[in-house]
């Protein structure tokens, strides 16, 4: 057990409270799914930028991050900052291009829009396994972080925390999720930062810091093998590219502006913060180096921080965790409701009937997400398991479509289905590897498929006549 100051104590379950608060007041405003999952579409770039980091800045990217440096070195980082460069291209290439897309609310509208009816549907389906998935990894890190906190089982620490965030996810969606995310980013921002200056300070300063680590595991270019690091960067690359709660991040904007700089700003500001977190788990190397890596980070905050502000660097990590939770949960909900049971459901829902069963949704998804925390001992593990239900099958042809590169419902078909099986194939057949995932292999798959046939499309007389064919199926094209 920790012995906390009564100030510490203070910071910690005020904040709790006040989340609660807040999220309890957003929900007030809520009255349709429209409001429960894009919020209404009026924020501005600031909160565009606030709610889309504090959804990625996750248990991955922080008790995971600092867990993977403190195995494999600085280079881990690097790897990472190939979910920041994936960002910046979403913001110059992506972002501006959403107009075409201002009427929908999800990813699997886009994708209906795109390639039909069915394809809502499968995304639907793939979009609530990533995003419960994702949600997961938040709860397993949720666990190892009160474990050392309070003393208390990683399983307990996992119920807790699913708790409080299916509470707040619930009531109010995407209201709540991004006021609570705002105020998660600026505390996270203001807290974590000093957790690597006073543990520099603890070591004895950078020279020294440097001279107690393991060899090469402070450089970032020579720590891991460069395959190994360049199948890292590649896989955070494409891992968490527009899966459902990022997509619906570039459809809050008030405008195309405010959602093009909050999606830029996202990305700049994570490269120094991925740095940081990193930074840390060096700090954990020195300070304790037979430490569970999965304790990394929590470890040096208990360690190196004064009575007080020790407090404050735990809402810190907790305002991480929650951040990311939440904003997955409420897109794996979303995916089930409006984008797989809504279509498919016979009669139709009305506004009441489709929030109270999306309500219902997140509070079955977070209980499932932690239940996959339980069967996970790594959030990045958890993070890398997710990205298999996504990025084969879903993103090639989702980037295509939006950057006005679409091809027909039969080529999204085929594309998919040969990504999934590429993945798979790697999966059974490779098994695991240290240099590329099994969702690389099927993105490229994917990709190489979708590119082949849809230049077939436009070069077969036989398949003139869907040059034109678009969304539900009811468009048509005369080839004279």
């Amino acid at each position: 057990m920790i012995n906390f100051t009564a100030l510490d104590l203070v910071f910690f379950w005020a904040y709790l409270l006040i989340i609660l608060g807040i999220g309890i007041r957003a929900s007030k405003s809520v009255k349709s799914l429209k409001d429960y999952s894009i919020g209404g579409r009026g924020y501005s770039g600031f909160f565009v930028f606030a709610t889309l980091s504090a959804s990625f800045i996750g248990g991955g990217f922080s008790i995971g991050l600092s867990e993977k440096v403190f195995t494999l070195g600085l280079s881990f980082v690097l790897a990472v900052w190939g979910f920041s460069l994936k960002e910046i291209l979403i913001a110059k290439f992506i972002a501006p291009r959403m107009g075409t897309f201002e009427k929908k609310m999800s990813v699997g509208d886009i994708m209906g829009q795109l390639y039909g009816k069915h394809a809502k549907v499968v995304t639907g389906i793939a979009g609530a396994l990533v995003c419960t998935g994702v949600a997961g990894a938040q709860f397993c890190a949720f666990g190892y972080i009160t474990h050392i906190l309070l003393g208390i089982s990683p399983s307990l620490g996992i119920f807790v925390g699913a708790i409080v965030v299916i509470f707040y996810s619930t009531l109010g969606g995407m209201r709540s999720i991004v006021m609570n995310d705002t105020v998660h980013f600026c505390v996270l921002m203001v807290t974590i930062p000093p957790v690597a200056y006073f543990g520099l300070q603890y070591v004895g300063g950078l020279e020294l810091l440097w001279s107690k680590l393991p060899e090469a595991h402070g450089n970032m270019l020579t720590s891991m093998p460069t395959l190994t690091l360049v199948g890292w960067f590649l896989t955070f690359f494409f891992g968490e590219t527009l899966v459902p709660p990022y997509v619906q991040r570039l459809l809050i904007g008030r405008t195309i502006k405010d959602t093009v700089r909050g999606t830029f700003l996202s990305g700049l500001v994570s490269i120094p913060f991925f740095f940081v977190i990193g930074f840390i788990g060096l700090i954990a190397v020195v300070i304790a180096p037979d430490l569970n890596a999965n304790l990394s980070l929590p470890h040096v905050i208990l360690t190196v921080m004064p009575d007080g502000l020790k407090g404050l660097a735990i809402v810190g990590v907790m305002a991480i965790l929650m951040s990311s939770a939440d904003s997955f949960l409420n897109a794996a909900a979303v995916s089930v409701i409006h984008d797989f049971w809504k279509p498919i459901h016979k009669s139709a829902l009305s506004e009441k009937s489709e929030l109270w069963l999306t309500r219902c949704a997140t509070f079955i998804l977070g209980a499932s997400g932690g239940f996959f925390a339980l069967k996970s001992e790594s959030a990045v593990d958890a993070l890398l398991y997710a990205y298999n239900f996504w990025t084969p099958f879903i993103l090639v042809p989702l980037v295509s479509g939006i950057i006005g590169y679409k091809a027909t419902p039969r080529t999204f078909w085929l594309s998919s289905i040969s990504g999934v099986c590429g993945m798979l194939s790697w999966s059974l057949l490779i098994g695991a590897s240290e240099n590329f995932d099994a969702a690389i292999v099927g993105i490229a798959v994917n990709f190489v498929t979708f590119i082949t046939l849809r230049h077939f499309e436009h070069m077969t007389p036989l398949n003139i006549a869907h040059k034109c064919y678009n969304d539900a199926r009811i468009q048509a094209c005369d080839p004279s």
